[in-house]
């Protein structure tokens, strides 16, 4: 698996996710009364929240969009990055209180719990621990995947949640790619992401020693074709990084033949499952 590779800033950041759907009004309630985000901005085609001043989630309307496929590439699920066990508490209340079943895990790096959306797009809210905790082995990160007490955490949460708070943001997203190998020649050796860590199926990658920025998986995905670009769930994720390492990137792209073009202020492109990406100049 190619691993060389020029390195990420430390100061990388995840921007906000957007999301293709048939009902964008249905969704945003969603995510504003079981996530806490709050509206930031609202046209005829689109729908944008987030937390404090930053757009954490865009709500793209298209009608006609086709149903989303579970066993196709594109998003695993996206990640609401909180500060502390009192927000994740809360938004363990806030699942309760809107009847989901939702599910919960120890990352040992993390803690978290997950749902879906209305439209099957998978979540996660996480707090991570003090970096200082996290478990190295031979270089790699080390996380698993072990029970989580909801009833404890929900212990500490108010009578009543409230908005998610300022300071919360995109800790990661994860994908669904067709193949490993060639997910990490694009995302490790041709972007510049450093491999944290590997498990059956999945590789996850950062830069600046955090644990993922990225999980790459192909569990249901595996030699999967091409998504439709117009269909319901990920159109693009966004990743911001200093304009100086945007141009290296674009040179990059150009010289191994990836398209990619300028468009909003950003470079686009996407991998070879057809994820699209999009990096913002920060």
């Amino acid at each position: 698996m190619p691993l060389a590779s020029p390195i990420l800033p430390a100061t990388l950041s995840m921007g906000a996710v957007a999301l293709r759907s048939r009902d964008v009004n249905r969704l945003a309630s969603f995510y504003q009364s079981v996530l806490g985000l709050q509206l930031h901005g609202r046209t005829p085609s689109a729908i944008s929240l987030g937390a404090g001043d930053g757009a954490l989630v865009e709500l793209l309307n298209d009608p006609q969009a086709t149903p989303s496929d579970r066993r196709t590439p594109g998003l695993f699920h996206l990640a609401l990055r909180v500060p502390d066990r009192e927000a994740l508490a809360e938004r363990v209340l806030a699942a309760d209180q809107a009847g989901l079943r939702i599910g919960a895990s120890d990352h040992l790096v993390s803690e978290a719990i997950y749902l879906d959306d209305p439209d099957g797009n998978g979540i996660e809210v996480y707090c991570d621990r003090e970096r200082s905790t996290w478990p190295w082995t031979d270089g790699r990160i080390a996380m698993e995947t072990l029970p989580l007490d909801l009833k404890a955490l929900a212990s500490i949460a108010p009578p009543t949640p409230g908005p998610l708070p300022a300071g919360s943001d995109i800790g990661h997203v994860h994908l669904k790619v067709r193949d490993l190998e060639e997910a990490a020649a694009f995302w490790i050796s041709l972007v510049g992401f450093d491999l944290m860590a590997s498990y059956p199926g999945a590789l996850f990658i950062a830069a600046g020693g955090y644990h993922h920025h990225l999980g790459l998986n192909v569990w249901s995905s595996r030699g999967a074709a091409l998504p439709s670009p117009h269909r319901v769930g990920l159109d693009h994720l966004t990743i911001r990084l200093p304009i100086a390492e945007i141009d290296a990137l674009a040179g990059r792209l150009l010289l191994s033949g990836t398209p990619h073009h300028y468009k909003d202020g950003g470079l686009r492109t996407a991998d070879p499952s057809g994820n699209a990406v999009r990096f913002q100049a920060t």
